[in-house]
C-alpha cells in the first residue's frame, strides 16, 4: 500500500468522524495523520516493518495500530464499519465546491439532506438560502456546481484516458493478425478533455482482431461486437470502439479517424478541388473506384498538395493553410526537454526528498530540476516561510557541490495574495534562483480584480514565471475570471514566462491561448508541479499540448541547457 492511499483512508477516517460531529481534536487527528504520511521521507512499508511509525509526528499508538493493520492487510475494519454508518453516496458530496464537512453536517441536521437528489431540490425550493450560513448564493453556486458534475459525467481527463488506451493498443499490436494499430479521434489529437475513444487496425484477419479487442486489459463490458467494428467500456467508464480496416485504406482511415470534424471537412473540400474523392476508405482519381496507393498519413497530405501535418494540430485552426505554404512550424518533441521548475517536496505538500527528486530526474535524462515548494500562506499544504526556506536554499547548494548527475534550481511557489502582493518580500525573493508566482485562494473575484491582481504580481522584478495562470481544475473546477489575452500582453511587457502546468488535472494554461502567447514573444515553462518522483512523468502530456499550441522547442524554457537557462533567469 502506497503513502497516497493510507493518508486517503486516514483522511476519510477524519471527514467520516466530522460528518458524526465527533471530537474536533480527534477528527484533526486523523486528517494530521494523513497529511504526516504523504510527506513521510521514508516508504511506508519499511516504517511499518522497522516499527519506526511512531517515531512520526502526531502518530499515537491507536494511529499506528490502524496503520500497521491498513498496511498488513491491506483493509481497516474501523473504516469499513464508518463507511457503513452512513448513506451511501454521503461523501460524494464534499466533492462540490463550497460544500465542505461541517456544512454538510449542518445539512443533514437540519434539513436530512443526504444525496445529491435532495441537495438539488433544497436549493431550487429555498430551504437551503433561508438558512444560518448559506444564502442564495450558496444555493445558485451549488446548483451550478451540480449542473457542471453532470455535464461531466461522461467526459474523462487525457491523463485517465491516456494510459488506459494504451495499455489496450499495446495488446492489439501484439496480436498477430493485426499488421498496424494507432490510438485516434481527439485522444491522439492531444484534448484534454475525451468523450470516449477511438483505436484502428489494419488486418487481412479482421476477426481475430476483434476477439483480441474485446478480450483485452482495461475492458469491463462489451456492448457491440462485430466483425469489422467492436464497441466495449474500459475501465472508467471510458467508452471505447475499434475498427479494423484493409491494408490499403490504413493512412485515410487513421487521418479521419484522427481529425477534428471541421479539419477533416476542410481535407475532403480540397481533395474535391483537386478532383479527387477523400473518405475513410481511400483517395481516389475523379470516378475511379481504385483508390490511390498511400502507404502512411504523410502520403495522403503529399496527394494533397500539403507537408505533413502532426495529428495534434488537426482542428482546422490554420494548419491546412500552413501545410500548403509549408510553413508549418518544427513543434516541441520530448527529447528536447533538459528540465522543468514547478516540483515540490516533502518540505512543503509533495511526498520525496530534494535527493529523491533530482535522482528520478537524472532517470528520466533531465539535466537540472527546480524545487519550488509552497509559501507560507498556504498553510493547508505546509508552506514554507522565511526560515525554513533559506534553510531548503541552503540544501539545494550542499547537494549541488557534491556535482550530481541532475542539477537543483531554488525557487518557491509563491503565492499571489489580494491586490497582488506577493507573499514573501523582495529581500527574500532576491536569493532564490527563479520565482513561480500562483494564486492558491479568493477565486472567487471578478475578472478586472483578478486580473489586475496577477498583473501586478507579474510587475515584480523577482515574479519569473506565472504558475497554472486560470486555477482551473479540469471536471471540477471551472478556471477563475481572467483576461488572459491582457495577461499574456503584460507578460510579453515584463518577459514572465507562463505556466504550462501539465498536471493532468490542469493543462492551464489551455492549449488555445498558446499561438498567441507565442507570438507575442511569451516564453512557456512546462510543469509537472510535482507531489513525488513519479509525477515528473506528467512531462509528456506537458508536450503533447505545447505541440497542440503549435510551440517549437525555442519557444520553451525548458530545452535550455543549465548554463543558457541560467543566462536566461539573469536577464
Amino acid at each position: 500500500m502506497t503513502k497516497d492511499q493510507a493518508a486517503a483512508a486516514l483522511r476519510e477516517i477524519g471527514t467520516i468522524l466530522e460528518l458524526q460531529g465527533e471530537n474536533p481534536f480527534k477528527c484533526r487527528a486523523y486528517l494530521g495523520a494523513a497529511r504526516t504520511l504523504e510527506t513521510a521521507p521514508a516508504d511506508l512499508d519499511e516504517l511499518v516493518r522497522t516499527g519506526r511509525l511512531g517515531d512520526l509526528p502526531g502518530i499515537g499508538e491507536a494511529l499506528r495500530d490502524k496503520i500497521t493493520t491498513l498496511v498488513t492487510t491491506g483493509k481497516l475494519p474501523y473504516l469499513e464499519q464508518l463507511r457503513a454508518s452512513i448513506p451511501a453516496g454521503l461523501l460524494a458530496l464534499l466533492e462540490l465546491p463550497g460544500l465542505g464537512p461541517k456544512k454538510l453536517r449542518a445539512l443533514r441536521e437540519r434539513l436530512k439532506i443526504e444525496s445529491l437528489e435532495a441537495l438539488k431540490k433544497a436549493c431550487q425550493d429555498g430551504r437551503l438560502a433561508s438558512l444560518d450560513g448559506f444564502g442564495e448564493k450558496t444555493a445558485a453556486n451549488l446548483l451550478e456546481a451540480i449542473a457542471r458534475r453532470a455535464s461531466y459525467s461522461k467526459l474523462h481527463r487525457l491523463g485517465d484516458a491516456l494510459p488506459v488506451a494504451q495499455a489496450l493498443l499495446d495488446h492489439l499490436r501484439a496480436c498477430p493478425a493485426v499488421l498496424k494499430a494507432e490510438i485516434g479521434g481527439s485522444l491522439r489529437r492531444g484534448k484534454e478533455i475525451v468523450k470516449d475513444l477511438d483505436l484502428i487496425a489494419s488486418s487481412k484477419k479482421p476477426k481475430e482482431v476483434m476477439q483480441a479487442f474485446i478480450t483485452g486489459p482495461n475492458v469491463e463490458k462489451v456492448v457491440n461486437h462485430g466483425e469489422t467494428k467492436s464497441s466495449v467500456i474500459l475501465k472508467g467508464g471510458i467508452p471505447c470502439d475499434l475498427r479494423v480496416i484493409p491494408p490499403n485504406a490504413w493512412a485515410t482511415a487513421l487521418a479521419h479517424f484522427t481529425g477534428s470534424k471541421e479539419h477533416n471537412i476542410a481535407l475532403r473540400q480540397r481533395a474535391i478541388d483537386r478532383g479527387l474523392h477523400l473518405s475513410e476508405w481511400g483517395l481516389f482519381q475523379g470516378q475511379s473506384k481504385t483508390p490511390m496507393r498511400l502507404k502512411e498519413e504523410k502520403d495522403l497530405h503529399a496527394a494533397l498538395g500539403l507537408s505533413f501535418i502532426p495529428p495534434e494540430i488537426r482542428e482546422n485552426s490554420g494548419e491546412i493553410a500552413a501545410a500548403e505554404r509549408n510553413k508549418l512550424p518544427d513543434l516541441l518533441v520530448r527529447d528536447q526537454i533538459r528540465g522543468c521548475l514547478h516540483n515540490h517536496t516533502v518540505a512543503s505538500d509533495g511526498q520525496d526528498s530534494l535527493a529523491a527528486m533530482a535522482l528520478a530526474a537524472a532517470e528520466l535524462g533531465l539535466e537540472w530540476l527546480g524545487i519550488a515548494d509552497h509559501s507560507k500562506s498556504s498553510f493547508q499544504a505546509h508552506g514554507l516561510d522565511a526560515k525554513r526556506l533559506e534553510t531548503q536554499i541552503k540544501e539545494i547548494r550542499a547537494y549541488n557541490s557534491g556535482k550530481p548527475m541532475c542539477t537543483l534550481l531554488a525557487g518557491t511557489e509563491c503565492d499571489i495574495l489580494k491586490g497582488g502582493k506577493l507573499d514573501f518580500p523582495d529581500s527574500v525573493l532576491r536569493e532564490l534562483d527563479y520565482v513561480i508566482a500562483s494564486v492558491h485562494a479568493g477565486f472567487t473575484s471578478d475578472e478586472k480584480e483578478m486580473t489586475d491582481r496577477i498583473i501586478r504580481a507579474m510587475e515584480n522584478e523577482f515574479v519569473t514565471c506565472l504558475g497554472h495562470p486560470t486555477g482551473r481544475l479540469l471536471l471540477e473546477r471551472e478556471g477563475y475570471s481572467l483576461n488572459i489575452p491582457k495577461i499574456l500582453e503584460a507578460a510579453a511587457a515584463t518577459g514572465t514566462w507562463i505556466e504550462l502546468n501539465c498536471n493532468p488535472w490542469r493543462l492551464d494554461l489551455d492549449w488555445r491561448w498558446w499561438h498567441k502567447a507565442r507570438d507575442l514573444g511569451v516564453l512557456c515553462c512546462i510543469n509537472p508541479d510535482a507531489h513525488q518522483c513519479a509525477h515528473l512523468e506528467f512531462l509528456d502530456l506537458g508536450v503533447t499540448l505545447a505541440r497542440k499550441g503549435w510551440l517549437r522547442p525555442r519557444d520553451v524554457v525548458n530545452t535550455r541547457t543549465l548554463a543558457a537557462l541560467r543566462q536566461l533567469l539573469q536577464s
